[in-house]
């Protein structure tokens, strides 16, 4: 069974007012309820992609009873209506939870990016890191939000792993500890809700994707304790109330704490016993709640029938379940699995206290009842409000990154160089995270500084004379706007068409600069560019600040971590 839950102690520290709602509630619970508990759902803005039902939310709540929700797409206004009335129709008030590991742009289309967790460590101030968590507070509790599904506290460890590159916060523990933990300490300085790092037991060690295929995170028990270890452990003593278990296996520690277990027996840590209640809940004295990463990825599906791992996540000792497939019919195999004993009465109701415990102490039992809990239209009034805007900006200078400028071609101005050519790569246009074209906002910012400023066209292989691009183009700068989620095992550059024109062939005509608007290890693919750039993200800010730097008007202040170079001596020259 492994440890039983405290209330009294780390994280949740009840008062016993609170500790009485928790056991009366869980007292008065069906067994329908108490299943339903488990399950964090996700609302749709028109279609539901997931649970392919026709019910409306208030049916969804009253009939499956779910402890948690969590929302996709929509702004501000729009999801402040929904979790509104999702509370109010709600018997037991519902964890609500955004991914914001960069800023309130994680929760609402309008929201205000700061730093994703690359930046942070490229700023190399904890201050930006705070920011962030700050503002993702501030944003996502306007909306109803309570429960931050970030910041990752993953380690960057392979170069070619783009799951977490921009979203890890360094490539060693002590980085990694310095910066989440600045982010958290942002996140809780003036609002009451609740975090959830992620993703046990870590990833970042190798390449490939969960959602795609079983992650696996090969260190052996000591390289995990010295490293994953120290970071989960230092989280843990500061209180962090919930933890994502990732869709990743940890073979050689499995094995140590389960000598009987063989290669086929090895399961993603939202399945396996001896990682959840064994490493995560007894050796590292986790007494919070844990929630499984999303359950429609192939890391969990891969494992075994979904009748099955259903209930088989919450026997491990996981407390709630990330999303149905389909509502009904996940719902009756959690409830069969608990009928039939794989879930046990002991498992049931510390999960349901573990639940329940993060909601009193929240207070939002309290809230309902003194019709507080429900948000109003002026508080998203801090959406987008000039302060946050500073501190974007803040971090934006203290961010972007001079990777290499090896012919010493800076600054780039128009009155030396007045003809730029343009050269835009992108990822996915119409994935989950697909990304917003900044080629026009490159274009804009570039002839407002009295720049003339041409596009390739990439879809041809035409390159035509060199002596006349001289003539033509003055510098050129590209732009890799390469954002992908759950298509690919790992992004890279992609080029429009076999041996494009976009391809950098003409860095020995004109002063070329590539600029990375997310991913930081695109020197991979473009090891002949002379002069690199990582900016993180492609708000306005950052493209204007990027401008600012190539034209000299502003320093590069950032810093950069050896895996930009991908391992490849060419990248340096």
């Amino acid at each position: 069974m492994g440890r039983i839950v405290d209330l009294t102690a780390k994280p949740y520290n009840l008062s016993e007012e609170q500790i009485n709602w928790v056991e009366n509630t869980l007292s008065n619970m069906t067994a329908e309820e108490k299943v339903g508990q488990l399950f964090t759902n996700l609302f749709f803005f028109g279609k539901d992609e997931f649970s392919g039902n026709d019910l409306t939310n208030k049916q969804i709540l009253e009939k499956y009873h779910i402890g948690g929700a969590r929302f996709h797409g929509g702004e501000a206004k729009q999801i402040q209506e929904l979790l509104n009335q999702l509370q109010t129709d709600s018997k037991i008030p519902l964890l609500i939870a955004a991914n914001c590991d960069s800023g309130g742009n994680g929760a609402c289309s309008n929201g205000t990016y700061i730093a994703s967790g690359a930046q942070c460590e490229a700023a190399k101030d904890t201050s930006v890191a705070f920011n962030a968590g700050l503002v993702s507070a501030r944003e996502a509790s306007a909306l109803g939000v309570n429960v931050n599904f970030d910041p990752c506290v993953d380690i960057l460890y392979n170069w070619r792993n783009t799951i977490v590159n921009t979203r890890a916060y360094g490539t060693n523990a002590d980085d990694v500890i310095k910066y989440t933990s600045a982010f958290i300490e942002g996140f809780r300085s003036e609002r009451d809700m609740i975090t959830c790092i992620k993703h046990f037991p870590g990833d970042g060690t190798e390449e490939r994707d969960q959602h795609l295929v079983l992650g696996v995170n090969e260190l052996s028990p000591e390289e995990w304790d010295n490293s994953f270890g120290r970071v989960y452990s230092t989280h843990i003593e500061n209180g962090v109330e919930m933890i994502m278990a990732g869709h990743i296996a940890l073979p050689e520690y499995q094995k140590k704490l389960n000598p009987s277990l063989e290669d086929k027996d090895i399961l993603p840590a939202t399945l396996a016993e001896e990682l959840i209640q064994g490493l995560l809940k007894d050796q590292l004295g986790f007494n919070g709640m844990v929630i499984t990463d999303a359950s429609h990825m192939l890391g969990m599906t891969s494992a075994m029938r979904r009748e099955d791992y259903v209930p088989a996540a919450i026997a491990a000792g996981c407390d709630m379940f990330l999303f149905f497939n389909d509502l009904d019919e996940d719902y009756n195999f959690m409830l069969n699995g608990y009928k039939k004993g794989v879930i046990t009465e002991e498992r049931m109701n510390d999960a349901v206290r573990r639940v329940l415990g993060l909601k009193a102490k929240l207070n939002l039992h309290k809230k309902k009842e003194e019709g507080t809990l429900l948000k109003d239209e002026k508080e998203l009034e801090i959406i987008g409000c000039e302060e946050h805007l500073k501190m974007r900006a803040d971090a934006a200078d203290k961010g972007i990154t001079l990777v290499k400028n090896t012919l010493n071609q800076l600054p780039i101005r128009p009155e030396t160089h007045k003809k730029i050519r343009l050269y835009y790569l992108e990822g996915e246009t119409n994935g989950i995270m697909a990304s917003s074209s900044a080629l026009e906002g490159f274009k804009a910012e570039l002839e407002s500084r009295g720049f003339e400023v041409s596009i390739n066209d990439g879809s041809t292989r035409v390159k035509g004379r060199t002596d006349k691009y001289r003539e033509e183009v003055d510098a050129a700068i590209v732009i890799a706007n390469v954002v992908g989620y759950g298509a690919e095992n790992n992004y890279r550059v992609k080029w429009k068409t076999a041996m494009s024109s976009d391809c950098p062939w003409y860095v020995w005509e004109v002063p070329t600069f590539a600029v990375s608007l997310n991913y930081t290890t695109h020197l991979h693919d473009l090891t002949m560019v002379k002069g690199y750039i990582n900016a993180y993200h492609n708000n306005p800010e950052t493209i204007k600040q990027v401008v600012d730097k190539l034209m000299g008007e502003s320093e590069f202040k950032g810093s950069y971590n050896d895996l930009v170079w991908a391992n490849k001596w060419q990248a340096r020259l």
